[in-house]
């Protein structure tokens, strides 16, 4: 009877540690989620202030950009006034028309370009399969003043090479004219707008003299007027000449590349002529 009360009381022992080590990881365990359910809860309003930060600074930087882009235009605007509206709205007209007259002399140089090489194997060809008139067609599909130039040159190869020499020359020269056509108003306006500014500053200048002269003296803040408008239409004048002058510049170089090209490819021609007996 002792050994058996023994063993129960060993056995009841087992059972409430086993109770007590089960109760035990039951509270760890709702601990652990209670602890990792207020870490997630903790963590979730962070990620919504990392992105609030993130939409603050956004808005910040466009806000940023923004007024500078308005701060600008609106220097610009405040400049213009005060170097006069008359005088520099002289030198914004000659900015606008040289770039207007700029602009559409690239487009126009850019499109008068041709392939030089690839045209005199078209119409080598055309002249060996179908003759004159299947290279005429080809001269006459393909743009730009090389082509134009090769038309009239294969319209007098029945004529001699003399002819062809001639009329390759004379046509050259009226391509040469369509090239720098309205070139002449891009430098006037690049002489122009200089001397618009320096108008500007004699003016300027002769204003700030005009209170010296009703004052007998005059402070430097009644003279800043006149010199402001001075130095503000020649900076704008000399600002409108150089960009002008680098539009110019790459057209003239454009224009010397094109007649060069005209030029070796009157040559190359005149070749392929007298290669197929045409012109004799």
């Amino acid at each position: 009877m002792k050994k058996a009360f023994f063993i129960l009381g060993f056995l009841g022992l087992v059972v409430i540690n086993s109770a007590q080590t089960d109760s035990a990881d039951i509270i760890v365990a709702d601990s652990t989620e209670e602890i990792s359910d207020s870490t997630t809860m903790e963590e979730i309003p962070e990620d919504n202030v990392v992105e609030e930060q993130n939409e603050l600074t956004e808005e910040n930087t466009m806000q940023e950009t923004e007024e500078e882009e308005t701060s600008v235009s609106q220097s610009l605007k405040l400049k213009f006034i005060e170097g006069g509206p008359l005088f520099m709205s002289f030198v914004l007209i000659a900015l606008i028309l040289g770039l207007a007259l700029s602009i559409e002399r690239i487009i126009y140089l850019n499109l008068a370009t041709t392939n030089t090489k690839k045209l005199l194997e078209d119409i080598e060809t055309a002249l060996s399969n179908g003759g004159e008139e299947q290279a005429k067609e080809v001269c006459r599909n393909t743009r730009g003043p090389v082509a134009s130039i090769f038309l009239q040159g294969l319209e007098r190869s029945s004529e001699g090479i003399e002819m062809v020499e001639k009329s390759v020359i004379a046509y050259g020269g009226v391509q040469m004219g369509l090239l720098e056509r309205g070139l002449s108003w891009i430098g006037l306006f690049i002489a122009l707008a200089p001397m618009l500014g320096f108008m500007g500053t004699v003016i300027g200048m002769i204003q700030a003299f005009d209170i010296i002269e009703l004052k007998g003296e005059a402070k430097p803040d009644e003279l800043a007027g006149g010199i402001k408008v001075a130095l503000i239409t020649t900076v704008s004048g000399l600002i409108v000449a150089i960009i002008l002058q680098i539009f110019y510049n790459y057209i003239v170089s454009k224009i010397d590349s094109l007649v060069n090209q005209m030029e070796d490819a009157s040559i190359s021609l005149i070749d392929v002529l007298v290669k197929h007996n045409l012109g004799k």
